[in-house]
């Protein structure tokens, strides 16, 4: 059945203003509800893997993106006691990709630029301070309830893509199950101008220690010579006073590269990290999408990722579903691919990789420690390896459901 009713998608976060993009360009009407009074300054996700630049590229985006971020084609696993361990190199896979890389830039510097070609491409209505309080929906529609600076009002669509974060409003009305755990930690995420890169760090490097492991990657920030975030896991019992402390944050650092001087923190933050998937994308009208669908530890940058895959996925099949070219349960395939590769290689991955990075038990970190060696000297297991942590394996294997 045809409509003219929009899309209504909750958020205007990386996914929301995704999906938004893919289905203005199709010349679909889409209203986006943000209740934030403008676009949020997250300094937690900051890596694009190669499929998520080819999927953004169409749209302007990958080459916007470009202009300032950094491309980082090699990195490491480290171990903070014997140092370098192996070396990834994504120039492997160029042969199957334009983008052989990782592209490093920060989402608080892609939203705007998602929000700009929107705006200038296409007809779609964006309002901040728009917050969604519930939603009721029959055969034909969905009507949403919103807070618009202090009034009430109800908005009519054809769907809704519930794109509003880890505590999404619109899952939690759905009633749809969050499943999976909470890490106990609270992870700490410092950025400063210091160049590790002096030290032998890759761009994107991550540290394996039995105590304190790390994640050290470089962002472009407004420009040269751009800074290095480090991420830390910290005691869930800690006071964010402590742990956001000039005294332990100095100390955090210092155990990375000892120097004289104290460090230039520019930023500093602290945040709790979940392992969960929602046990089904959609619920009539309603699609999940992003960290509202699915959460996990930052270890590999996958989930700033899985959101745009998300987003591209889903509103090319609701493109078609609207204009009436396929029937709603095509909606569903983009259940099977999305939610069976969150499970599947999203969470299987990011779990088996922080648990790699703080492995107790010396003899088996050093058994994990010398397979990374044979894997990175290998080159047909070094690409494969690179196949599965750019994400390329689990968009091909998300392309087989049918």
């Amino acid at each position: 059945m045809t409509t003219t009713l929009p899309v209504i998608i909750a958020g205007a976060g990386p996914t929301g203003l995704m999906a938004a993009l893919v289905l203005g360009r199709h010349g679909i009407p889409v209203v986006v509800c943000e209740a934030e009074p403008g676009l949020t300054h997250d300094l937690r996700a900051g890596t694009f893997h190669p499929p998520t630049q080819e999927m953004m590229a169409p749209y302007g985006l990958t080459a916007r993106m470009h202009e300032t971020a950094i491309p980082v084609r090699r990195w490491q696993i480290r171990d903070r006691r014997s140092e370098l361990v192996a070396e990834f190199d994504l120039g492997l896979l160029g042969d199957i990709t334009p983008y052989p890389y990782r592209l490093h830039i920060e989402q608080h510097r892609v939203t705007p630029l998602q929000l700009a070609i929107l705006r200038a491409e296409t007809d779609a209505d964006v309002r901040f301070s728009h917050r969604l309080t519930g939603f009721t929906q029959d055969a034909d529609r969905v009507r949403v309830q919103v807070e618009a600076n202090g009034e009430a009002i109800t908005l009519d669509g054809a769907w809704l893509i519930a794109a509003d974060g880890g505590r999404s409003t619109v899952r939690r009305a759905t009633g749809i199950a969050f499943e999976g755990f909470t890490y106990p930690e609270i992870f700490l995420v410092v950025s400063t101008p210091y160049d590790f890169g002096q030290h032998g760090y890759a761009m994107n490097s991550y540290l394996s220690d039995p105590v304190e492991w790390a994640a050290i990657f470089k962002v472009p920030d407004d420009g040269p010579p751009g800074l290095w975030r480090a991420a830390f896991p910290c005691d869930g019992e800690e006071t964010e006073e402590n742990l956001l402390s000039a005294a332990n944050v100095e100390r955090r650092m210092q155990g990375l590269v000892a120097k004289a001087e104290p460090y230039d923190i520019r930023y500093k933050s602290i945040y709790r990290v979940h392992q969960r998937v929602a046990k089904d994308f959609r619920h009539g009208r309603v699609l999940l999408a992003g960290d509202a669908a699915h959460l996990n530890n930052p270890v590999g940058g996958f989930g700033l990722n899985s959101g745009i895959h998300d987003a591209v996925n889903v509103a090319e099949k609701l493109a078609r579903v609207w204009k009436g070219e396929a029937d709603a349960a095509l909606l569903d395939r983009y259940v099977r691919q999305r939610r069976a590769i969150c499970v599947e290689e999203v969470q299987r991955i990011s779990i088996r990789n922080k648990q790699f990075m703080e492995e107790r038990d010396p003899a088996a970190q050093r058994r994990h420690l010398l397979e990374f060696i044979a894997i990175a000297n290998d080159p047909t297991r070094a690409r494969n390896h690179l196949l599965d942590t750019s994400m390329i394996t689990g968009v091909r294997k998300a392309a087989e459901i049918e």
